[in-house]
Formats: C-alpha cells, sequence, structure tokens
C-alpha cells in the first residue's frame, strides 16, 4: 500500500498566511492614516490592495518582489485618486514593510514532525513541492531541516500551476493511481492535482489568501478528502486505502 505523498509548504507543513496578515494589518494602519481624511475608508484600501496583489501573482507567479510593489502601486493608486502628493520616502517605507514578510520566523504547525514520522515509517515515499523563489523557500526547508523526511525529493517553482506539477509528474514517472497531493490551496494545490489525475487531500485553513480560494471544475478519478489539521493526514489515507482494497488497483475508488 505504499503511497506518493506530495507535500505543499506553506500554510500545509509551515505557518505563512498569518505571517503576511500581520504585515497587511500594519499596511492597512500605515495608508488609513495618510488617505483616511481624503474619506477612503480602509475596507476601500484592503479591497483595492487585494486586487493588485492577485493580479500581480497571476502575472509573475511567487516572486518576491511582487508583494512589496502590489503595497507601493495600492498607494500610488490612491495618491492618483486622491490628488495627494507622492512621496518617495513613503513609497520606499512600504516596500521595506512588504520585504519584510521574509525575514519572518519558520513556524510549523503542530504535528508537523508526527506526521511525517508517521507516514514514512508507514512506507510512504515523501516528496516537498512548493512554490517561491529558490533561495526563500530553501532557507525555509533548511531552518527545518526537512531534508530528513524529502531527501532530494523538494520541487520548488515560481508558477505553482497545473503545467508545473503535470511537468513533475512526467519527469518523475510517477504512478498516478499512487499518487497524492496534500496542500491548503485549492488553486495551486487541489484543481492542478485533480486535472492531473492524482488524488488530493485539501486541508482547509482559516483566513485563507483569497487567491487560493476558487471552484472546483474537475471530476476527481480518485481520492478528493478535505481535512482540518495535518494529523489527520495519516488516518484519512489509510481509511481510503481500506475501502478501496478490493479494488483493482487498489487506490481506484469501486
Amino acid at each position: 500500500m505504499k503511497q506518493i505523498l506530495l507535500f505543499d509548504l506553506d500554510d500545509t507543513l509551515i505557518h505563512c498566511n498569518k505571517y503576511f496578515n500581520l504585515i497587511v494589518d500594519q499596511f492597512a494602519d500605515e495608508m488609513t492614516g495618510w488617505f483616511g481624511p481624503y474619506g477612503i475608508p480602509t475596507k476601500e484600501i484592503m479591497s483595492k490592495h487585494t486586487e493588485i496583489d492577485i493580479a500581480g501573482v497571476n502575472q509573475l507567479g511567487f516572486k518576491s518582489e511582487h508583494f512589496p510593489q502590489s503595497f507601493v502601486d495600492t498607494y500610488r493608486y490612491f495618491t492618483d485618486l486622491t490628488g495627494r502628493r507622492p512621496s518617495p520616502q513613503e513609497e520606499e517605507q512600504l516596500w521595506k514593510l512588504g520585504i519584510s514578510v521574509y525575514e519572518q520566523e519558520v513556524e510549523p504547525y503542530p504535528y508537523m514532525e508526527e506526521t511525517l514520522e508517521q507516514l514514512r515509517r508507514e512506507g510512504h515515499e515523501l516528496h516537498l513541492y512548493t512554490g517561491g523563489e529558490l533561495a526563500i523557500q530553501q532557507r525555509k526547508i533548511d531552518r527545518l531541516k526537512l531534508e530528513r523526511y524529502f531527501e532530494d525529493r523538494i520541487y520548488i517553482r515560481q508558477h505553482k500551476n497545473i503545467q508545473a506539477l503535470e511537468q513533475i509528474l512526467s519527469k518523475g514517472e510517477f504512478d498516478r493511481d499512487l499518487t497524492w497531493m496534500i496542500g491548503n490551496s485549492l488553486r495551486t494545490d487541489v484543481m492542478p492535482a485533480l486535472q492531473c489525475g492524482i488524488h488530493s487531500v485539501y486541508l482547509k485553513q482559516d483566513n485563507e489568501w483569497n487567491y487560493n480560494l476558487i471552484p472546483i471544475e474537475a471530476q476527481p478519478r480518485g481520492a478528493f478528502i478535505t481535512l482540518h489539521a495535518l494529523s489527520e493526514v495519516p488516518p484519512a489515507i489509510h481509511r481510503y486505502l481500506l475501502q478501496t482494497s478490493d479494488a483493482l488497483p487498489i487506490t481506484k475508488p469501486s
């Protein structure tokens, strides 16, 4: 019953969104102080920033510069809208605030090590597939010594989408009946997995980034399981394999 398990990193194994949210809250405070007197409410500022942020990811992928640039672009939008004089010092302040998110601590989710250790002990083959810049993601991997579990089976892609996953699966000649994608993003984890014909575990997180929330428009050919905690992954996979043990091949639903 050995399975091939591809884990996402950010907000699957380690905290990510909560640090971005803290920085965005500071950005909102600064912007409200500058543009509130012009009748611009915080809600409007945040809505415009979300729009600009998502557009930047769609264009650039998970490139580190896009996040601080989204602060600057939002600032410029409201200076044009209100006629408030732009300030290079304020733009620099926002850029530094945005880039500081990549300097935050690397904090694992509860039971990360126990979960990975259990799956490895049960004989499954663990892979890590994450989106972002090589240096930034590798720093996180090194901080938590994740090579203990994934060895050289680590894939870092700036654009994390169907094409990237398909390239990994095809190049590695993965058996798709035995392969699972485990992650928190409907956009970059679940949908690509379903469209590539592998199993999917959706680790649903509270306060998810809007970019990750999309409708599911693919029919699963294997498992599609929604969970709320990392520690639920091993028993969920085990239950699915038991339920399908009478089918051939073993991981296809009856």
